[in-house]
């Protein structure tokens, strides 16, 4: 990763390249996933696939006509609208997700379980997703029809979203039966999470906050036992009012148990606090 970091920020045209790949396999991922899995299941878990679904079924509308007549009018509507931030990239995921819907038409369902498709089908769009993003781009649709209700409604964005996406699910419930609406929403819930997960990575981190007595004893020992640098946070005790130092430290999750056996060690008393750190950039982590 650091090679690759170290060529794109040499090389602007490199990363440039490399957004394009992100998209374009990012958006095959999804198209795969929503013929293999979700359209055969009749699973519309929201956005412009959801639509698609419905349609198909209602209509018998080729869903990758149907996603380039939603796409294409909401990207020219969110250049007018919301000005020029929605780049050749995301044109790119617009264009080319319904083509490869197109392509896949005819594969066979990887399973004609509701629940393995609204699952599967989830952890496919949401990998997806996740690796457009990775490209600094989108796969445009009803994303941007809420940043344009967003601006002229004032409704918060993710509100927005939820409109939508909660509108496609309540019609499919409606158009097919309330079980089918009830696995949309795993398959929203699992793509969300499965973005996240792209999007911040396999590792996990703890932060940790410690008010020790043995402020220097704590701190040597974690720079030169655990080898992880530390802050010294000012804090005032809310009882006393006297200065009380916090120690902020981050650790991977394998160094956390000799961090905490560390401080115990030293200082039995010290009052520790730990939180997950689900993305952590700089020296000794990940590089940006």
């Amino acid at each position: 990763m650091n090679i690759l970091s170290n060529l794109t920020q040499t090389y602007p045209k490199t990363r440039l390249a490399i957004d394009y790949i992100f998209v374009l396999i990012g958006s095959a991922i999804i198209a795969l996933a929503f013929n293999v899995f979700l359209l055969p299941n009749q699973v519309a878990s929201g956005g412009v696939s959801g639509i698609s679904t419905i349609l198909k079924t209602l209509v018998g509308w080729e869903p990758a006509y149907v996603q380039w007549a939603f796409n294409i009018p909401l990207f020219i509507a969110g250049v007018v609208l919301l000005g020029k931030q929605f780049g050749a990239k995301t044109l790119v995921g617009t264009i080319f997700l319904p083509f490869v819907v197109f392509l896949t038409k005819n594969l066979e369902p990887w399973t004609h379980d509701a629940l393995l498709g609204a699952l599967f089908g989830g952890i496919g769009v949401g990998l997806g997703l996740g690796i457009v993003f990775r490209g600094k781009a989108s796969t445009g649709g009803t994303d941007l029809a809420a940043q344009i209700i967003n601006k002229y409604t004032g409704f918060t964005l993710g509100r927005c979203v939820v409109m939508i996406d909660g509108l496609i699910v309540l019609t499919a419930a409606i158009v097919f039966d309330i079980e089918k609406g009830l696995y949309a929403l795993i398959a929203l819930y699992v793509t969300s999470k499965t973005i996240d997960l792209i999007q911040v990575g396999f590792g996990r981190s703890k932060m940790t906050m410690i008010i020790t007595n043995k402020q220097e004893e704590v701190r040597e020992g974690i720079l030169n036992k655990i080898d992880r640098g530390v802050t010294k946070l000012s804090a005032y005790g809310g009882f006393t009012d006297n200065e009380r130092p916090v120690l902020m430290c981050v650790v991977d999750q394998t160094e956390f148990t000799k961090l905490k056996q560390l401080v115990k060690t030293l200082d039995p008393s010290a009052f520790v606090v730990v939180m997950d750190a689900a993305e952590v950039l700089g020296e000794g982590f990940k590089r940006t």
